[in-house]
Formats: structure tokens, C-alpha cells, sequence
């Protein structure tokens, strides 16, 4: 009986132990395709003087082959210039380059394909950025043409609302004569807690913070309410280190990097640092364009148009420093908006001015990107966003 008992105790481990490598084999392969994303949304600019682009694409993705194939493009959306999706992937949202308003689109969960709910008035002119708030509540958009920022409730249909806050920048624009002759706000989002909102201004070398208050609908200064960057850089956009309290800003004019302490409790910024993107043998015009900071925390990209170059950096997670790891051919012109995919596996770099999205393979110990030879062909991209 006893021999009986252990053979029976042992079959029950055994099983045990297979349908416990069973789940976690299953949620292994969820993670994986929650991370692999199986949509791309790619926009544009299609206005005469602003670019050759047909308007928003919508790409499928072929996960054996790792292709992407188009699925819907809408033509008749004018300069479909940014764009986001909400957190849970039902709703996408655009700016418009030189337009003043904002566009709600519902997803379609099989075929990944849009239909346009609503437009809204964004108070301003040339929404540059958009960004929805923890809650998912809240649409803020930066009108860079305008010096403004406009929060737009968000419906529980996806439908956006009427202005609910409009705020106007103030400062003193910065030297360059016919880039900075006024507010510039170019990007707008939340840091990784949610609480605060963080807008480079390009015209007045200023980054404003704010909270949103949700109750209200309102957008509130900080305290203090802005940092001032050299003159001259022309800040552009920020993103955020994963874990520590660092920011990271990409200065359009002077290409270059400014490394901040980000207090999480006050949102205020301290400027550790400051680091050119360029690599010294570098002698033509150039500017910087987007910057993203790797999901591990290890590593920061940043975009070079004219060098046509990604440049690479590591992070020390200790003082939030960068030291550069090297600089890699976007193998188009003008790279101006680039990601790391939901996986962080891949970089896609969107080569404006020569109608290309270029796929690279991130390398996990060195930060450094191998070309995949997989390139989507679309015109004038300017963003993307993946589901």
C-alpha cells in the first residue's frame, strides 16, 4: 500500500508539475502575443507644401514571416501627422499637421481596420503631440503653430468632447530668427506615474510642466512650473527612464541631449547633462528630431536628421548619465519619428523624406541595431503606433 501510495503521490507531482509548465508555457506564449504587435498604424503628412503622404495606413502583420501588409489606407484624413491609442486598443486618435482639430476612430478588433467616429476643435493650429491621461479620460494635444494645449474629454464610446481646458504658453522666444519667433510646444506626454505632463517648447527653450486635473478637466502649472534649456537648443520631446527619476530631453536646434533629474513627487526638473548626438567627424547641417528610452532602462535612442542616424546611447542607472554607444544609418533621409516596438525587439524608423519605414533588430546586451533588410514603403511617414 504504501508503494501504491508513493507511485500515486508521484503521478500527481509529475502531473502537477507538467500542467504547471503547461500555464506557464501558455503565458509565456500570451505575453509574447500581447508583445507582438499584429497592427501598425502609420501617419502622415498629404497637404501640398507639407508632403507626399496618401494619407493614414493601416499594415497587418504576417508573424511567421514577420511581413506587413496594408490593410486600409484612408485618403480623404488631411495630415494625419501624429497619433495614439488608448490603452485598452479600441480607439485611436490623430493630430493634424496645419489643421485644428482632432480625429476619434473606432478599431476594428479583427481586421485592425478604422472607422472615424468624431472630430473636435483644438483651439489652436498644427497639433503637433497627443497624449490620454492614467484615467483614460482625457485627451491633451499641443498645438505647436498656436503656442497652446488643449484637453479634449474622451467619451465612454471613444468620441471625444468639446474643449474642456485651453492654455496658452507664455515666455520670451529664443534667438534663432525664424524658428523660435514664438511658443512651440512639440510634444505633450505624461511621465510614467501619470501625474504630470511634460511639454519641451521649442520657440521659448523652455520644458513646462503641468498636472492635469481630472476632476475638471483643467491643466495646472507645476511647481516650478517650467526649466529653462540653453538658449538656443530648442527642446523637442522627452521621454522618461522606466524605473529611475530621470528624464530625457532631445534638443532640436543644437542636436543635442539633456539628461534630468525628475522628481516624481513635485515633478521638477534638474539638467544633469548634456550630450551632442552627433559624432565628432560630422560636419553638415543637422537637427534632432525623437527620442526613446528603452523599456529595460539600459539604453536611450535618439533621432539625427541630416546625419540620418540614430544615435545610441547607455544609461548608467545610478547617476542617469549617457555615455555613447554609437550611431546607426537609418538607410533613408529625414528620420523624423522613430519607436521601439511594444517587445522592445525591434526599432521602425520612419525616413520622411524618402517614403520609408526601415525595421531593425535591437540588440539586448549593447543597445546597438542590426538591419533586418524589412522595409514598408509608405509615403511621408510621420508617426506610428502599434496594436
Amino acid at each position: 500500500m504504501q508503494n501504491r501510495r508513493d507511485f500515486l503521490a508521484g503521478i500527481a507531482s509529475l502531473t502537477a508539475a507538467i500542467a504547471s509548465r503547461s500555464l506557464a508555457a501558455s503565458a509565456a506564449q500570451r505575453d509574447r502575443a500581447a508583445a507582438d504587435p499584429t497592427f501598425m498604424y502609420v501617419g502622415s503628412f498629404t497637404s501640398q507644401g507639407r508632403g507626399d503622404g496618401e494619407g493614414l495606413s493601416v499594415y497587418r502583420s504576417d508573424r511567421a514571416s514577420g511581413t506587413w501588409t496594408l490593410v486600409q489606407l484612408l485618403k480623404d484624413v488631411p495630415d494625419p501627422s501624429f497619433l495614439t491609442i488608448d490603452r485598452q486598443g479600441w480607439f485611436l486618435y490623430s493630430a493634424h499637421g496645419g489643421g485644428t482639430q482632432a480625429t476619434a476612430y473606432q478599431i476594428d478588433q479583427a481586421t485592425g481596420r478604422l472607422t472615424i467616429l468624431n472630430q473636435q476643435s483644438t483651439g489652436g493650429e498644427n497639433g503637433v503631440h497627443l497624449a490620454i491621461d492614467a484615467t483614460g479620460r482625457f485627451l491633451v494635444v499641443a498645438n505647436y503653430a498656436s503656442g497652446s494645449l488643449a484637453v479634449l474629454p474622451i467619451k465612454e464610446d471613444g468620441t471625444l468632447g468639446p474643449l474642456s481646458d485651453l492654455v496658452t504658453l507664455s515666455g520670451t522666444p529664443g534667438p534663432h530668427r525664424t524658428q523660435q519667433t514664438s511658443s512651440h510646444p512639440h510634444h505633450s506626454p505624461f511621465d510614467r506615474t501619470g501625474r504630470y505632463l511634460v511639454v519641451p517648447d521649442k520657440g521659448f527653450d523652455k520644458v513646462f510642466v503641468f498636472r492635469l486635473d481630472t476632476a475638471r478637466g483643467k491643466l495646472v502649472p507645476g511647481d516650478p512650473p517650467w526649466v529653462e534649456s540653453r538658449a538656443g537648443a530648442a527642446p523637442r520631446h522627452v521621454d522618461f527612464h522606466p524605473s529611475q527619476p530621470y528624464a530625457y530631453v532631445i534638443n532640436e536646434l543644437d542636436s543635442t541631449i539633456t539628461s534630468y533629474h525628475f522628481d516624481p513627487d513635485k515633478g521638477a526638473l534638474k539638467p544633469l547633462q548634456i550630450v551632442t548626438t552627433l559624432p565628432s567627424s560630422y560636419t553638415g547641417n543637422n537637427s534632432g528630431a525623437e527620442i526613446v528610452v528603452a523599456s529595460s532602462g539600459r539604453f536611450l535612442y535618439g533621432s539625427n536628421r541630416g546625419h540620418d542616424s540614430i544615435a545610441i546611447f547607455a544609461i548608467n542607472s545610478s547617476t542617469g548619465v549617457l555615455t555613447s554607444v554609437g550611431w546607426e544609418s537609418t538607410h533613408g533621409r529625414t528620420p523624423r519619428f522613430f519607436c521601439l516596438d511594444p517587445s522592445g525587439t525591434h526599432l521602425y524608423a520612419a525616413n520622411q523624406n524618402t517614403d520609408t519605414v526601415v525595421i531593425f533588430r535591437v540588440n539586448q546586451t549593447t543597445g546597438r541595431l542590426d538591419t533586418t533588410g524589412q522595409i514598408v514603403r509608405v509615403g511621408n511617414p510621420s508617426t506610428i503606433v502599434f496594436r
